[in-house]
């Protein structure tokens, strides 16, 4: 086990991608869309502001189109080469445990092996990767496209789920998302509450 996360930790170290400057650092209050008095467009207008977290590198990575993680600011393909496997915690003889403890693992000054419970991609059908707003917002209210799940369980796991939370302690030089998980819980169900509309 010992040779195997010296194995992770060489492979982490020489491709960890250097952050780069997100476009977004922090999100609106619930309370600054209350002027909008159309349901439509107020929450539209909401889950515009949830989508700097949904589209942010912190959730796209673990919602890729693919059968391949994604890694870093740039969202490059996983190094080393990881699979989603049956049920998303890879593959059988590499499953994510190998290499992503429950919780931020720092290796050197330069590489953090990032972590949280039940580390696993999202299933293939909610996939984001390359999707506009609109079109993830439309597949998060589909429960064939969800994994089965209400709003309010939706709702439940942007604000409360911990590899959810993660994306704002992801550590290294990764760069956090933008607000906090309790703003974009907050964001998610003024959506809701405000008949869960989509962008244009």
């Amino acid at each position: 086990m010992k040779r195997i996360l010296l194995g992770c930790l060489a492979l982490v170290a020489c491709c960890q991608v250097v952050a780069q400057s997100a476009p977004y650092t922090s999100l609106r209050s619930v309370d600054s869309f209350a002027s909008m008095t159309v349901s439509k467009v107020r929450a539209a207008a909401l889950f515009q502001e949830a989508g700097k977290v949904i589209q942010h590198p912190r959730c796209v990575n673990c919602h890729p189109r693919t059968d391949r993680p994604l890694q870093g600011d740039a969202m490059q393909l996983h190094q080393p080469l990881a699979v989603r496997g049956k049920d998303g915690h890879g593959a059988v003889a590499m499953p994510c445990s190998t290499c992503h403890g429950a919780s931020n693992y720092v290796a050197s000054a330069n590489v953090t092996v990032p972590g949280s419970p039940n580390w696993h991609l999202a299933p293939i059908e909610m996939a984001w990767e390359g999707k506009s707003l609109r079109q993830i917002c439309q597949q998060i209210k589909d429960p064939k496209r969800n994994g089965g799940r209400t709003m309010m369980q939706i709702v439940d796991h942007m604000a409360h789920d911990p590899l959810v939370g993660w994306g704002w302690n992801p550590g290294g030089s990764r760069t956090p998302a933008p607000g906090t998980q309790q703003q974009l819980g907050e964001l998610m169900q003024a959506w809701v509450d405000a008949g869960a509309y989509c962008p244009t």
